[in-house]
């Protein structure tokens, strides 16, 4: 494995760290996704399948962020408040 050095403004470096944090990930990691995601991605896929891939991206992150929780469950006003 290749280890690579870039240099960034402080305002971009501080974002990356909060987006990877809110991520459970560190900058590297992302850093490493997005050029993976670079090279790996076919001139074949069309700007929608490249979103929809991104959305289902999202949505898989969201699931694992609130796994068990369900939409059917009632909850009352003031535990919604709590």
């Amino acid at each position: 494995m290749k280890n690579i050095t870039i240099s960034i403004d402080d305002e971009t470096y501080y974002r990356a760290r909060i987006r990877a944090a809110e991520q459970s990930s560190s900058v590297s990691a992302l850093v490493r996704k997005f050029l993976i995601q670079l090279t790996n991605t076919t001139e074949t896929e069309t700007e929608f399948e490249r979103l929809r891939r991104e959305q289902n991206e999202i949505i898989a992150n969201i699931r694992a962020k609130h796994k068990g929780f369900t939409a059917s469950e009632n909850v009352s006003r003031e535990q919604l408040y709590d």
